[in-house]
């Protein structure tokens, strides 16, 4: 913003004008002129009061009058150690325009008020020839001035602006007629200014004296509409809100119904509150979504730009026929309409209707439904902000679940780990000896067996045995000794081999090596877990065995992880042997507890492995939640609701398969798992 020193631009100087002279009749001719445009002004600000457009017309006649390249009228901010700027202009073709420029000088209050103060005028030829200093001059040559003609505007007593003519093409010697003019216009512009202060101040006191009629008046009516302002505030359920507005809106209107009416996204829309009076059909729910085509098309209409609607007849209104068909279908004769707006977004309308009669909608009407329906912008505002916190509030939550279930996860993959290096472990220091006693019972049945086949020979050799001997015999019952050592080394043979293959099934369930991912035999992974549970698979002092019916299709090698898909199998049969113990606990349930396991290839890509039970059915509610991490339906301390959560996250996470549970007709409990066979080098790299 460019700054001007005033004592430069409206540099005061005297009053030294040269007489007229040379041809009378041109000179009285152009002061008749002069005489016309003041006629012209004067009776402008006779008629109007609207100064930008006086201002605006009196620069144009004068420049055009006096042939001046610029004519301006620069106010004052008294505030401001009297800068200001130029508020109205018309300048030549060609010529900078200084409108709105900002103009101070520090010397101005002291070296120049005093001038203009008196009324005087100021008349400068030539700038570069009146003694200006060489600041001054460089300042008014950057707005094209050479000459200038400056005179005082008044408001009352006040020194308000200043009327500056500029010629700005060459010197020019100024008439002591055109100084004249320009102070009686000046003068003219301070009445003008005046009047209107005048007028104001007799408004002002008309405005106050109307106020205190109205005002006792109105003080019932605000101070009803501030306490249902403050129900509203006090409230952030937005049905109790809208009930609330209406019924207290109906009631300070005295109207015969009032609505709030929201719109959709395609600027259709619903009723969705009303208070209405006795005898008139109500119109929530009842009514079809209305679709407005003017409210479509324009996006929400004269309301987008806040503005209201108040008519007091339909009929008188100039409305199109079919939104009279449409206003005749709601039987409203008049109606008041403001519009609601959440933000910056208009979210819908409050409308008051007048179905009995037309209605006059006053001023009073219109402020109290604008103010009330600004409440309901804020109280909307308000609820959404709070189900955005309570929103946030839910992920937060789930963020913290699903942080504690990761953290949780980790400690149990751990564990898994720890476990599987534990089983393997085991199963190597277990191998050797049962590896050695294996080897060493073939042996030892071997000799067993030439022991008794020398000892039957010395039977048949020497039949009569000493008595000593005879007495051993009876003693050590050899007779059954021969028949039940060779069963006793094949149970120890039978029993070793069991040790050997529950050492394969521990090896092959923990698979620690193996790598993370590569091609499986899934039966493999589940004949290993059921080894693994036999023992809770048989008979127990308090309830029957539990049958295993297996139903395996011919299946593919797939590529899985093999420790975590086993890790898998051994949750969700562990869940289902406790599902049926459960069950066998009740006495009414008189099923035959079974297990079933189905493999079966689906397509080329995929295969499906159903784990089943016929234990108590699962609800379907439980149904619902069973993936979700910790939940679960074990008492306390024996579930923490991970076992399925991971599972789902093996399966679908980690090996992009999928993961189920349903009730079948037979009232069977079936988890079903479907994996990919073939896996990507990305999935590959998600599961490591």
């Amino acid at each position: 913003m460019n700054q001007f020193t005033l004592d430069a631009l409206l540099d005061a100087g005297t009053m030294d004008a040269d007489e007229p002279s040379g041809d009378v009749s041109p000179q009285l001719q152009y002061q008749l002129q002069q005489q016309k445009a003041l006629t012209k002004v004067i009776t402008r600000i006779r008629s109007s009061l609207d100064f930008d457009t006086i201002f605006e017309t009196s620069a144009v006649e004068v420049r055009a009058l006096l042939q001046a390249d610029r004519v301006a009228i620069f106010q004052f901010d008294p505030d401001q150690d009297w800068a200001g700027k130029f508020v109205a202009e018309n300048q030549a073709d060609g010529l900078d325009s200084a409108l709105e420029q900002q103009v101070y000088d520090h010397c101005f209050s002291k070296r120049f008020l005093p001038l203009y103060q008196s009324g005087r005028a100021s008349a400068i030829d030539n700038i570069y020839e009146n003694g200006l200093q060489e600041c001054h001059v460089k300042i008014l040559a950057r707005f094209q001035v050479k000459a200038n003609l400056v005179t005082p505007i008044f408001k009352g007593t006040d020194l308000w602006g200043l009327l500056c003519i500029h010629q700005c093409t060459q010197p020019r010697h100024w008439q002591a007629s055109e100084i004249e003019f320009a102070s009686q216009l000046g003068e003219q512009l301070s009445v003008a200014l005046q009047q209107s202060a005048y007028l104001q101040h007799m408004q002002a006191q008309a405005l106050q004296l109307a106020h205190a009629v109205e005002r006792e008046k109105t003080a019932e009516r605000q101070q009803a509409l501030a306490n249902t302002i403050d129900l509203i505030r006090r409230s952030l359920d937005i049905p109790i809100i809208f009930q609330t507005a209406t019924t207290e809106l109906r009631r300070l209107l005295a109207s015969e119904r009032t609505v709030i009416y929201q719109f959709h996204p395609d600027w259709s829309g619903d009723f969705v509150a009303e208070s209405v009076g006795t005898g008139w059909r109500y119109l929530v729910g009842k009514v079809p979504t209305i679709h407005d085509t003017y409210l479509q098309a324009t996006q929400g209409g004269v309301y987008a730009e806040h503005q209201t609607s108040a008519v007091n007849d339909i009929y008188l209104a100039g409305h199109q026929p079919c939104h009279i068909e449409l206003l005749e279908s709601l039987e409203i004769r008049a109606y008041l309409i403001v519009p609601i707006f959440l933000g910056d977004r208009l979210w819908g309308l409050m409308a008051a209707y007048q179905h009995s009669a037309p209605r006059h909608w006053t001023k009073d009407d219109v402020t109290l439904m604008s103010q009330l329906s600004a409440q309901m912008g804020i109280a909307l505002q308000q609820a959404e902000l709070l189900e955005v916190t309570r929103a946030q509030t839910v992920e937060l939550n789930q963020a913290f679940e699903e942080v504690q279930a990761s953290q949780m996860q980790v400690i149990q993959n751990e564990k898994m780990a720890s476990l599987g290096q534990l089983v393997a472990g085991v199963a190597h220091e277990l191998n050797n000896p049962i590896g050695f006693i294996a080897g060493n019972l073939t042996h030892a049945n071997g000799y067993v067996e030439d022991v008794m086949e020398l000892l039957s020979l010395y039977q048949s050799t020497y039949p009569e045995a000493t008595p000593e001997i005879q007495e051993r015999v009876a003693e050590i019952d050899l007779s059954f000794l021969a028949v039940d050592l060779p069963k006793t080394l094949q149970s120890m043979k039978s029993g070793t081999e069991r040790i050997r293959d529950l050492v394969v099934s521990l090896r092959n369930f923990s698979r620690l090596d193996e790598a993370a991912v590569k091609a499986v035999n899934l039966h493999d992974g589940i004949d290993s877990t059921l080894v693994i549970l036999q023992h809770r698979l048989k008979a127990q002092t308090d309830r029957q065995p539990i049958n295993l019916v297996k139903d395996y299709g011919d299946l593919p090698v797939i590529d899985c992880c093999a420790a975590q898909i086993n890790q898998v199998f051994m949750n969700i049969l562990g869940n289902a042997i406790d599902a049926l113990e459960e069950a066998l606990l009740r006495s009414d349930f008189g099923k035959e507890p079974t297990i079933g396991i189905q493999t079966r290839q689906m397509s080329d890509q995929v295969v499906r492995i159903e784990l089943s039970n016929n234990g108590l059915p699962i609800p379907m509610l439980t149904q619902n939640r069973m993936f979700d991490p910790f939940f679960t339906t074990k008492p306390i301390g024996k579930g923490t609701g991970l076992g399925l959560s991971i599972s789902y996250q093996i399966i679908v996470e980690r090996h992009l398969g999928k993961l189920g549970c349903f009730t079948d007709a037979a009232e069977r409990t079936v988890f079903w798992i479907e994996l990919p066979i073939s896996m990507t080098t990305e999935t590959d790299e998600v599961v490591e």
